[in-house]
């Protein structure tokens, strides 16, 4: 594995936060995906090196402090501050960042209102955005590692949140009186009938689709000809069709960020047992349709398709995900995405024990979390990077 950076220190951010210690069932659970643990803390290194240019450690930090408070994650946001103080931060500015009361500084005024909304609102993210950012001083290569920053956050915040939730769920096990019987699942209704275009055929449903899109970025991607060595290797390691995506030329202008998510990508979506791959793409799915982004819901129902060899489910997502699902599961699975992915904060024990009672292990729960907490941080790349092409208006403009 191709590693650009210092080592990490011995303090896991997410144990720490959760918090795991030693020997507790849910970070032994956490271990199987070790390469997923390593990569996680490596993008939250590569996020805060001081190697960045463009966003001072203590900028970020103090995007950070903002993006988990607005996402309510108090445990994250504690330790933000407290490097943020650390970082020898003014007591004050720390303290109206945390609470969302204006601040003086334009750039950072600029910067914390981009934060807010890529969090909460991802799908209004617009050239316009990008290009405030631009206008206040930030360079093209900051832009992206604040994109990035913000997208990574994120997944952060729904990793903690889906490992705290697995915690509560294995301490409140002994306390529970039995496993609750299908008959009093909230999920028993009938799946919707929905019927799936035939395989193959385009899918087109408010505004979403199955077909093949291109997407056109707002910055100038890095020139393949003229990449360094550290770019070049961040490329590759994401897949050999990467040096010539748009997408992927544009992260690579922070090449240790897209190091390290390109690792935790396909750590996360194609490591060997635990939930099957195409329940992953479903998750990655649920999560842009929620999110609005049409780009990411085209490829993952493309793989979902590709794998389960059907595409009932992808139709009943694009039309209404809260009611999609053709099992049990797979309406339990589709809810637990919707619900981590717009309400980390609120996601419980008793929604990972939903997932028990119709048949999801430990591990492929995991395996979920960090499917849809990947997808919090791709989607909000992808739409406030650039933008889908749809394929009329490719076939339009190559004519």
């Amino acid at each position: 594995m191709t590693t650009l950076s210092e080592p990490s220190p011995a303090v896991d951010v997410i144990d720490a936060t959760v918090p795991l210690v030693p020997g507790h069932a849910t970070r032994m659970l956490r271990q199987q995906r070790d390469k997923v643990v390593a990569a996680t803390q490596g993008s939250y290194d590569a996020m805060f090196s001081p190697s960045v240019e463009g966003l001072s450690v203590a900028e970020r930090l103090l995007v950070a402090l903002h993006a988990c408070s607005v996402s309510k994650a108090a445990t994250l946001a504690a330790h933000y501050r407290e490097r943020l103080l650390a970082e020898g931060a003014d007591r004050e500015l720390a303290a109206a960042v945390g609470s969302g009361a204006p601040v003086a500084d334009a750039r950072l005024r600029t910067v914390l209102a981009f934060t807010a909304s890529l969090i909460e609102r991802p799908i209004e993210g617009d050239r316009a955005a990008v290009r405030s950012l631009a206008d206040a001083g930030l360079s093209t290569p900051a832009i992206v590692a604040l994109g990035q920053l913000i997208a990574f956050l994120s997944y952060q915040v729904r990793v903690v949140a889906g490992l705290q939730a697995l915690a509560a769920a294995e301490a409140g096990h002994e306390r529970r009186a039995g496993p609750l019987q299908a008959s009093s699942l909230p999920l028993v209704e009938k799946a919707r009938s929905v019927t799936g275009a035939p395989m193959n055929a385009p899918i087109r449903i408010k505004g979403f689709t199955n077909e093949v899109l291109s997407w056109k970025p707002w910055l100038d991607p890095v020139d393949v000809a003229t990449a360094t060595p550290a770019q070049l290797a961040a490329l590759d390691e994401m897949s050999p069709q990467a040096r010539s995506s748009p997408y992927f030329l544009v992260l690579a202008h922070q090449p240790e960020m897209l190091l390290q998510r390109s690792i935790a990508f396909n750590a996360i979506m194609f490591a060997p047992n635990g939930m099957p791959r195409a329940e992953r793409e479903l998750g990655a799915t649920v999560e842009s349709r929620v999110n609005g982004c049409v780009y990411c819901a085209s490829v993952h129902a493309q793989r979902f398709e590709q794998l389960a060899k059907r595409s009932d489910v992808i139709s009943q997502v694009f039309e209404e995900p809260a009611s999609a699902g053709t099992t049990l599961r797979e309406k339990a699975i589709v809810l637990f995405s919707i619900r981590l992915g717009a309400e980390p904060g609120k996601v419980s024990a008793e929604d990972v024990r939903t997932l028990e009672d119709v048949g999801l292990t430990g591990l492929e729960i995991l395996d979920l979390a960090h499917s849809v907490a990947l997808f919090a941080w791709a989607n909000r790349l992808m739409l406030n990077l650039g933008e889908p092409v749809f394929p009329a208006a490719a076939a339009a403009a190559a004519s």
